[in-house]
């Protein structure tokens, strides 16, 4: 089973240099250390066309799993889950209402993430929210079921 996985940090002022990433090499960080090959994070700006081409590249480029950060609330410009829905086959709601649930015991505002997952051909792709607190808060949900979920694209048995 391949263990190739990518982040995509979606934002705006991180896309033109106004800030650095903080949220994407949490994810990386975690990913490696869960035995994922992972490069660093690629940096998009926001809007669904965006996030969909970012998500195709990287399902070309061979990632079995692919993590954004950011774009998942109610701003004028955060479209990563539309985006998402532009690329993914098959929805996995359980994965998005666990996300969402860890992050309300934490902060009451996390329920605002509309954070998608879902699988596109035989990838994962799960939206976190962009701040580091929250991909620190959820990632581990990711790396919990990504190996079984990779299995499962790849036809074992669960």
């Amino acid at each position: 089973m391949s263990r190739s996985a990518a982040v995509i940090t979606v934002s705006d002022r991180s896309a033109r240099g106004e800030r650095p990433d903080a949220a994407g090499p949490v994810a990386v960080e975690a990913l490696r250390a869960a035995g994922w090959d992972c490069a660093d994070a690629a940096v998009v700006a926001d809007g669904a066309a965006s996030v969909a081409g970012a998500l195709r590249a990287a399902i070309a480029g061979g990632a079995r799993l692919i993590v954004t950060t950011g774009g998942t609330g109610v701003a004028p410009r955060d479209e990563t889950p539309e985006g998402t829905g532009e690329v993914i086959e098959r929805e996995l709601p359980g994965v998005a209402e666990e996300l969402r649930r860890r992050g309300v015991a934490e902060t009451p505002t996390a329920v605002l993430s509309r954070g998608r997952a879902g699988v596109a051909g035989r990838t994962l792709i799960v939206n976190l929210p962009g701040s580091p607190r929250a991909v620190a808060s959820g990632i581990d949900v990711v790396t919990g079921i990504a190996g079984h979920v990779v299995a499962q694209l790849d036809g074992h048995d669960h």
